[in-house]
């Protein structure tokens, strides 16, 4: 019974679920009902199971333990810290992190520890620490009655609200904003219309451009929006500024890269899903569009993008196993992988909450060119000041 206790401990002082356990180590299909079976002591745990558990998360990889930051930034909107993790590559310190989601924060909590704040809307900006950069891969709400006229009034109740007073209030020296492509487009461009010109009246720069997952070396047709800015007061910024993104090194992707060798036979998927899919492709197909599920093999160049609906039937993204098999779906740590997130980043959460965190997240290659392009450009900046002021 020390081994049924001991383990029993362990899954509680991380705070995960039978199940978050089970899938987080990798048990298969009924892996819960063993996990309450070695829990219970009713059957013994082998001794090589036994070491994977207590060996598991038992490290923070990405404590912040920087005592001397080259520049402090926050989180926000932070999911499972995505974006993060290439600004603290580059020795900047997080002070303040906020994300609403209990399921991200567990996942966020033993990747990085640290005091997370949940709703952002409830916390008052002049609370949070000073900071040098704000992050934020915020969600990309309907902007109603948006118009530059109406001052703060036409973005409140919208998150984009809380990003603009945070940065009213602390004056950042920079910001990195990331969103789904379409919010370019989002109401007749108003909606990113408005976001521009609210940044723009707290006196920033701002720059955009529609970044893709898969030109900076993850398989993943994925493309999103980043939005840029720089304090023009601090910085003495006169005039039209453009911040130059980083050029995309086009590096040659393929699919199997990614792939696990050994998959446990749950995410092939049912037969009844599949012939489910086959019919819907086929209706599709006969209405004359291309809708229906993507197959794709170790060959292949990239994938769709990863969605947070993949947990649902992982429609838009199916690995073909061969002749007279059916297809499986990605596993968590293929998803991760996908987003380019490094290996030891640790996956404490079931496999169903693990597809939403890293759908919802972001590339994490395209981030860490955006990090380096923008600390680059700080300090070029920052020397140009200087000189301004001698």
């Amino acid at each position: 019974m020390v081994q049924a206790e001991k383990i029993r401990a362990h899954r509680e002082e991380l705070g995960l679920s039978v199940k978050e356990m089970s899938d987080a180590i990798g048990l298969g299909k009924e892996g819960d009902k063993l996990w309450r079976k070695w829990e219970a002591g009713d059957e013994k745990l082998p001794k090589s199971q036994y070491e994977k558990i207590m060996n598991f998360a038992t490290y923070t990889p990405y404590r912040n333990e920087i005592e001397d930051p080259c520049f402090r930034y926050i989180d926000l909107f932070a999911g499972i810290g995505g974006i993060r993790i290439p600004f603290q590559e580059l020795g900047g310190k997080c002070v303040f992190t906020s994300e609403w989601d209990p399921f991200a924060q567990k996942t966020y909590k033993i990747n990085f520890g640290g005091e997370i704040a949940g709703d952002i809307t409830e916390v008052d900006e002049k609370t949070i620490p000073d900071f040098d950069i704000l992050l934020g891969g915020f969600p990309c709400q309907p902007f109603s009655q948006a118009g530059l006229h109406k001052g703060f009034s036409d973005t409140r109740g919208t998150l984009f609200f809380d990003i603009e007073r945070i940065i009213s209030e602390k004056r950042p020296k920079a910001f990195l904003l990331e969103n789904v492509k379409q919010l370019k487009g989002h109401d007749n461009g108003r909606t990113y219309w408005v976001i521009e010109e609210h940044l723009r009246a707290l006196d920033y720069s701002v720059s955009s451009a529609v970044l893709r997952a898969g030109d900076f070396g993850v398989p993943q047709n994925r493309e999103r929006i980043y939005i840029v800015g720089f304090d023009k007061r601090y910085y003495n910024i006169r005039g039209e500024y453009e911040f130059k993104f980083p050029v995309p090194p086009k590096t040659k992707t393929c699919l199997g890269d990614i792939l696990e060798k050994k998959v446990d036979p749950k995410y092939t998927i049912s037969e009844r899903l599949y012939e489910g899919h086959k019919r819907r492709k086929e209706e599709h197909k006969r209405k004359g569009n291309g809708f229906g599920y993507s197959l794709f093999t170790s060959k292949s160049e990239y994938t769709n993008t990863l969605s947070a609906r993949y947990y649902k039937d992982g429609s838009e993204i199916l690995i073909d196993q061969g002749k007279g098999m059916r297809p499986r779906k990605l596993t968590p740590r293929e998803c991760a992988r996908l987003q380019g997130f490094p290996e030891e980043f640790i996956i404490p959460v079931s496999d169903t909450r693990a597809y939403k965190q890293f759908g919802n997240s972001v590339a994490v290659p395209v981030i860490r060119a955006l990090a380096n392009s923008m600390i680059s450009e700080c300090l070029h900046l920052e020397e140009k000041r200087c000189e301004i002021n001698e």
